[in-house]
C-alpha cells in the first residue's frame, strides 16, 4: 500500500475548552508511560499534574486555560495524537505549528525529546504566567465564503499603523490574532465593526509575538540552553515560513530563534502552510488535537493559493466529504482515518 504524504500541524494555545476535557483520558489510555513522565515533571515543580487536569470532574477556565497549565495539556494530548498516527498509512514529510505549536512542531520533528520539550513547553507556560503582559484579539479578515476581504485587512493595517500599542500577532488563515496592552485593546475593541462574535478577546493570553514580550527572550534563554536543540528528524516549517532541514539545520540559530524572535516578533503561520503546500505537496494535512480550531485556518490559507482546486468554502466541504485534504485528529470522524 502507497503511504499518503502528510505535513503535521501542531496547535496552539486555545485548544483545550470544555469540550476537550477527558481527551487524554478518552484517546490515550495506552500512553501511561508518557504521560506518567509529564506528571513526574508537573509534580517536580509543585503543580498539578496534567492527568488531574484533564481528568478533573469539570472544565474551568481560569484553571485549564491559564499559561501554566494549558501548555503542557495541550502539549500531551498533541503529541500523543502524533505518536497514534497510522504509520502504514501516512509519511510524515514536514511539520508545523501554530504560535506555542512551534514547541510542540520541534518535539514532533525530533529537535527535542520528549523529556525535554515537556521542559521546554512547561517552563515557557510558567515564565509567561509571571511574565506575560498585554493580550491578544482576534479579528476575521475573510469573508463568509473563506475569500480575503481587502476591506477588513485594510481596516487592520491601518490601526497597527496608527497606533503605537497595536500589533500583528498572527497570520493565522483567514483571521488576525492582534496582540496589545489594555488601552489598545479597548481602542480595537471600539475600531472594529462588531459581527457574531468578533472582535473577541482571548482569555488568559498574553501579547504573543509582539514587542510587549521583548523582555522574555532573555529569561527563556537564561532557563533553557541550546544543548537541549539537535536536528530536527524531518522538515520544520517555523513562524518565518523558514525551513529548518534534517541535514543543514544549525542548532545554536534553532535555539536562537526559538526563544529569540519567535517570541516578540510576528508569528506567521498562514506563510508556514503555503510553504508546506507549496515545497512538500502533501496529499493530506494531518491536525494534531486537542480542538478543531486549526481546521479553517488551515483550509483558508489553501483556499487563498487555490491549492488542489480549491475555490471556497463550498469546495473545500465538498472535497471533505469524498476525499479529504484536512484531517482533524480533534473530530472523531476524521480521527478514525488517522490512528492506528
Amino acid at each position: 500500500m502507497t503511504r499518503k504524504k502528510a505535513v503535521i500541524v501542531c496547535p496552539g494555545r486555545g485548544t483545550y475548552n470544555a469540550a476537550e476535557l477527558g481527551y487524554l483520558t478518552r484517546h490515550h489510555g495506552d500512553k501511561a508511560d508518557f504521560i506518567a513522565m509529564l506528571d513526574a515533571l508537573r509534580e517536580a515543580e509543585g503543580q498539578t499534574p496534567v492527568s488531574a487536569l484533564d481528568g478533573a470532574e469539570r472544565f474551568s477556565l481560569a484553571r485549564h486555560t491559564s499559561s501554566q497549565n494549558a501548555s503542557l495539556l495541550i502539549f500531551a494530548c498533541a503529541i500523543a495524537d502524533f505518536m497514534a498516527i497510522d504509520r502504514e498509512q501516512y509519511e510524515p514529510v514536514a511539520v508545523t505549528g501554530n504560535s506555542m505549536g512551534w514547541y510542540l512542531a520541534l518535539t514532533a520533528g525530533g529537535t527535542l525529546s520528549h523529556e525535554e520539550g515537556a521542559r521546554l513547553v512547561n517552563t515557557m507556560g510558567t515564565l509567561m504566567q509571571a511574565e506575560g503582559r498585554g493580550g491578544q484579539m482576534v479579528y476575521p479578515v475573510v469573508d463568509d465564503d473563506w475569500q480575503p476581504d481587502a476591506a477588513k485587512q485594510a481596516l487592520i493595517d491601518r490601526l497597527i499603523a496608527e497606533n503605537d500599542n497595536v500589533h500583528q500577532s498572527i497570520r493565522l488563515g483567514g483571521i488576525s490574532v492582534l496582540a496589545a496592552d489594555e488601552a489598545g485593546l479597548k481602542l480595537l475593541e471600539r475600531e472594529l465593526p462588531a459581527s457574531d462574535r468578533y472582535p473577541m478577546r482571548l482569555a488568559n493570553h498574553a501579547a504573543f509575538h509582539s514587542p510587549l514580550l521583548s523582555h522574555v527572550p532573555p529569561l527563556a534563554q537564561e532557563k533553557l540552553g541550546a544543548e537541549m536543540f539537535a536536528r530536527p528528524a524531518m522538515p520544520l516549517i517555523d513562524g518565518k515560513a523558514n525551513q529548518w532541514s534534517p541535514w543543514s539545520t544549525d542548532t545554536d540559530a534553532l535555539h536562537g530563534y526559538t526563544l529569540g524572535a519567535q517570541i516578540d516578533t510576528p508569528y506567521d503561520f498562514s506563510k508556514a502552510i503555503e510553504v508546506a503546500a507549496k515545497e512538500y505537496a502533501p496529499d493530506v494535512f494531518i491536525l494534531l488535537g486537542p480542538g478543531t480550531t486549526m481546521g479553517a485556518p488551515v483550509a483558508q490559507e489553501l483556499i487563498r493559493h487555490r491549492w488542489r482546486g480549491l475555490t471556497g468554502k463550498g469546495a473545500f466541504k465538498t472535497r471533505q466529504g469524498s476525499d479529504p485534504l484536512v484531517l482533524s485528529m480533534g473530530m472523531e470522524d476524521q480521527r478514525k482515518l488517522v490512528v492506528q
